[in-house]
């Protein structure tokens, strides 16, 4: 063997840190493209979604501003300031120098952000060619500065503060991603998803990069799943009833609780959606199953029970239950449990059972306490059998 073809450890690059984001930036964003850039900002606004979640504080402002860079304020207690003698943890550069080093204290209500299962804003402070974290804590505001994910300067006091809350304002690195513009569009469409999915949550973007009106959006739905499912069928689909019927339940078994809500319209297309601690699940999972496993049980249960099914006549199938239907499963749990690294999936097998359960019960009370509306949806179900 040739000395060159020789590997041992004196050859090996231990890279930490805020060096091994920067030199690997698609291990943790996914991409250097428009996704990863999007993710980066993910990074910090998780972080200030579960200030909100924890009840911490009451909402969530991002801004994209002119210089192409990106503000993320929240109105929560501010961040711990070591400078401060502040011991509660992370503090701040903790929280923007370590990988893991963030405080998951809502347990299920922790927001997964697009990437993975935690939130990282080290991650963003890394792939931003300059950060400045502002916090108003305690009566005083404290500033830090960071280029490349080395800190400038320790945390200085630079006045007082009426009010506290964090702000964190970054540039996306140009030598690390392909493009530093982030899509309005975008950013949108995913804040909307988690103010659905989390009907606590005030969130609101703006954009002043153009000349002009500014653009901006606040997103804030009282009416959790059953706003999602309104607005997945607004304008596009027709409603075979009025009514999106919705629930939410509690189960120790699963170690968490779900928001259930659906409605059947006359087309034929099937949009069934499942979230996990507000991460989309694209590949389904125990929470899917369990919801048309008992959607099929009610609709079943209560066509044979008005008699609509003759005792010769199978099962509706599923496929025809769930033609034209809209519906939107939410869980939260305390130890969500993924198959495979895109963490697509989830795997909780006690969320089957309990989510099933519970769809098959409020779902079978709603057809008995709703006869007309029951009676839309059986029959176009049933029509749909007789065409097999």
């Amino acid at each position: 063997m040739s000395d060159a073809s020789k590997y041992d450890t004196t050859r090996a690059t231990e890279l930490r840190g805020m060096e091994a984001i920067r030199k690997r930036p698609g291990m943790w964003v996914g991409s250097t493209d428009g996704r990863g850039l999007h993710q980066v900002v993910f990074e910090v606004v998780g972080r200030a979604v579960n200030e909100v979640l924890a009840g911490c504080a009451g909402s969530v402002d991002v801004t994209l501003t002119p210089d192409g860079g990106v503000r993320v304020a929240d109105d929560g207690p501010g961040v711990p300031v070591e400078a401060a003698g502040d011991s509660e943890g992370p503090c701040l550069e903790a929280l923007l120098t370590r990988l893991h080093a963030g405080v998951e204290s809502g347990g299920r209500n922790v927001v997964a952000m697009g990437r993975a299962v935690t939130v990282e804003p080290s991650i963003t402070n890394a792939l931003s060619s300059r950060l400045t974290a502002e916090v108003r804590r305690d009566g005083a505001r404290w500033v830090q500065e960071y280029a490349r994910g080395v800190a400038l300067m320790p945390p200085a006091r630079v006045g007082t503060a009426a009010r506290s809350g964090t702000v964190i304002t970054f540039q996306p690195d140009p030598d690390i991603f392909g493009t530093i513009e982030c899509s309005f569009a975008v950013l949108a469409e995913h804040f909307r998803e988690l103010a659905f999915l989390n009907r606590r949550l005030d969130i609101s973007l703006t954009d002043v990069r153009a000349s002009g009106e500014p653009r901006s959006v606040r997103f804030r739905f009282p009416g959790g799943v059953r706003d999602f499912v309104a607005f997945l069928d607004a304008h596009v689909r027709t409603p075979l009833h009025p009514d999106v019927i919705a629930f939410d339940m509690e189960d120790e078994r699963m170690e968490g609780a779900a928001e259930v809500a659906l409605r059947w319209c006359t087309s034929r297309e099937e949009r069934v959606r499942g979230f996990a601690n507000s991460r989309p699940t694209h590949g389904g999972g125990s929470h899917v199953v369990g919801f048309l496993d008992g959607v099929s049980g009610a609709v079943n249960e209560y066509a044979r029970k008005r008699q609509l099914l003759t005792s010769a006549d199978p099962h509706l199938s599923l496929e025809r239950i769930s033609e034209g239907l809209t519906a939107v499963v939410s869980v939260k749990l305390h130890r969500p449990q993924y198959e495979g690294a895109t963490h697509g999936i989830l795997g909780n097998t006690a969320v089957h059972t309990c989510v099933g359960e519970a769809v098959r019960q409020r779902l079978g009370a709603w057809l008995e306490n709703h006869p007309e509306q029951a009676a839309a949806v059986l029959g176009r179900i049933i029509r749909g059998a007789g065409r097999d």
